[in-house]
């Protein structure tokens, strides 16, 4: 899971496997693969960033943490 804030400043956990698209518009749009769309307080960079060290997390187990 990762860590995002609404954008009246509310933080909740969202699984990162169900966004299909991270938009700027200047707002940050996540669009999940059901189509919900969720506005967003951090940056496109930040969400991109936040996904990729999810991923590091979860697969470093797999290589046996050497």
């Amino acid at each position: 899971m990762i860590s995002v804030t609404h954008l009246n400043n509310t933080p909740f956990f969202l699984n990162p496997h169900l966004i299909e698209t991270v938009e700027a518009t200047p707002d940050t749009i996540l669009t999940l693969t059901s189509g919900k769309k969720l506005l967003v307080r951090e940056t496109t960079g930040e969400i991109v960033e936040r996904i990729t060290d999810y991923r590091k997390e979860i697969t470093s187990g797999w290589r046996g943490n050497e």
